[in-house]
């Protein structure tokens, strides 16, 4: 399970590669574009489709990374003080990323920035915003008009075509979302309940009108405690629900664990946190809430078993 990088390590690796890197040219890729890094692939998609072909958006994490406990490397660390910004999810996506950037003199953005956060439904994390916010296509707009500003900003001679592409992008959001909201709005009030390893879909339910329900709220050193696993199969059992699901970039051992307490099928893998490969399922952020969207409704439909 994911750890996050201790402080004094982060510190240390700053120290010996930051200095290292203090002459290196910013926005030196090889075709001379500036360089926006994102912490993630579905950042970097997003990014990527903003900006055209005016910049280079790269990933820090490759397809498939667990963010939220993400170890930076020294790797990263030369390659963050190379970019010439620097995309965050922000909303405690990233726990490590203050620290990370903290002695660098790079410039960042925090994507979702206007996002009204839903909070997670947790004791343990009271008032603190549930982060998968792009997994709404209408808060991901709002992500979409802050890289347009963000990205402007780096490179004002672009800024009609970054203005151009957002709105572009937002139309396809939109169709996605309409996609979305007629698959899963056709589901029976009965058959409406989600049930994941992690409470990442909470901005997607509310959208759909679909009740969450999870094992963890959210991915970290401590997951499937005995009472979680027990809550769950309550919810499982009392609601009848008759698929589950697990997220791509954690174990499915404990949701496998549900399957055999209860009569629901595992309904397959779904992508939150990370892309899939390029060859894989999930290459873009659209093909990812297209993917997500038919699985969810295959499992509770019963239609894929």
């Amino acid at each position: 399970m994911p750890k996050t990088a201790p402080a004094a390590l982060l510190a240390v690796l700053l120290l010996l590669v930051v200095p290292a890197l203090s002459g290196c040219d910013r926005g030196d890729a090889a075709d001379g574009r500036p360089r926006v890094l994102a912490t993630f692939t579905v950042l970097a998609d997003i990014g990527q489709n903003v900006a055209g072909d005016r910049l280079t958006v790269e990933s820090l994490t490759k397809p498939g990374a667990e963010i939220h406990g993400y170890e930076p490397t020294p790797a990263d660390v030369r390659r963050a003080a190379k970019a010439d910004l620097i995309i965050e999810n922000g909303m405690n996506l990233e726990a490590w990323f203050g620290r990370f950037v903290a002695d660098l003199d790079v410039p960042h953005v925090v994507a979702s920035d206007g996002v009204e956060p839903i909070d997670i439904a947790a004791e343990a994390y009271a008032g603190k915003p549930n982060p998968h916010a792009w997994m709404s296509p209408r808060s991901a707009e709002i992500y979409v008009d802050n890289l347009v500003r963000a990205f402007s900003d780096l490179d004002p001679d672009g800024a009609a075509e970054f203005a151009a592409n957002g709105e572009a992008y937002k139309e396809q959001l939109r169709a996605v979302r309409g996609e979305l909201t007629d698959a899963l709005g056709d589901l029976p009030a009965h058959q409406r309940a989600l049930v994941t390893c992690e409470g990442a879909f909470s901005y997607l339910a509310r959208d759909t009108g679909l009740t969450e329900s999870y094992i963890w709220p959210v991915n970290a050193e401590a997951q499937a405690t005995p009472a979680q696993m027990a809550g769950t199969i309550d919810f499982v059992r009392k609601n009848d629900v008759p698929a589950v699901f697990c997220e791509s970039t954690v174990s499915d051992a404990p949701m496998r664990q549900i399957v055999s307490a209860t009569d629901a099928r595992f309904g397959g893998t779904l992508y939150v946190d990370s892309l899939s490969a390029a060859g894989g399922p999930v290459p873009t952020y659209l093909d990812l809430l297209r993917h997500d969207t038919e699985l969810i409704v295959d499992g509770l439909t019963g239609d894929r078993r």
